[in-house]
């Protein structure tokens, strides 16, 4: 029976735990159809709730935002709003940060998180996995003697939140792995090893047997 019951675990858990990250996000981005006035809203135009309608509101204007930001005329909208917004003096300095950071993270020639690195930390000699976010540069760039780069060790199992370190470029090794099987071996503490579906098989079986 505990062999049964384990195993029905290991099947439900994910599955219901997928589900329920699912659900907020579909609830969350139902929100924007608050923006919609109450006349048009599908609930008052049909007379039920279809969920999942928000979602695709939101993903229609974030495409439309996009087409319409990649001609001239977007661009000088996008530029007079940041103008508007430089003159803000909180808001500035909260917007500024968030878009540079999601220029680097998002921007198809940037290096940020496109290499999983293997570091020590935190300490010589135990090892951990790294990302690769970029180089040091300004103030700090100038203190350092050699060739540096920019890492972010992340936590496990949450990913989300770690430290960001500055390590000679020959103290960490470039990984042949890519970034999405790295954070799973990440998130997984180590369990779960990328590639190895045996492994996996293995890891199941010796919990279902325990």
């Amino acid at each position: 029976m505990k062999k049964y019951f384990i195993t029905g675990l290991l099947i439900w858990i994910p599955l219901v735990i997928t589900m329920m990250v699912m659900a907020w996000i579909v609830g969350t981005l139902d929100q924007v159809l608050l923006l919609v006035p109450v006349r048009y809203r599908p609930d008052t135009v049909l007379g039920f709730h279809v969920p999942g309608l928000g979602v695709v509101l939101a993903l229609t204007i974030v495409l439309l935002t996009g087409l319409v930001g990649a001609n001239v005329l977007g661009q000088k909208i996008v530029e007079g709003w940041e103008s508007l917004l430089s003159r803000i003096p909180v808001v500035k300095s909260v917007y500024y940060s968030v878009k540079q950071v999601s220029d680097t993270l998002f921007s198809s020639t940037g290096q940020a998180f496109r290499k999983a690195l293997l570091v020590q930390y935190p300490r010589e000699g135990a090892w951990t996995i790294a990302f690769l976010t970029g180089k040091p540069g300004g103030a700090p760039a100038r203190h350092l003697e050699g060739e540096y780069v920019s890492v972010y060790v992340p936590t496990t199992p949450n990913p989300t939140s770690g430290f960001f370190l500055m390590l000679p470029r020959k103290d960490v090794i470039e990984l042949e792995m890519s970034v999405d099987d790295a954070l799973k071996y990440i998130i997984s503490m180590g369990v779960v090893v990328p590639g190895s579906k045996e492994h996996q098989r293995l890891i199941i079986e010796s919990s279902a047997s325990r």
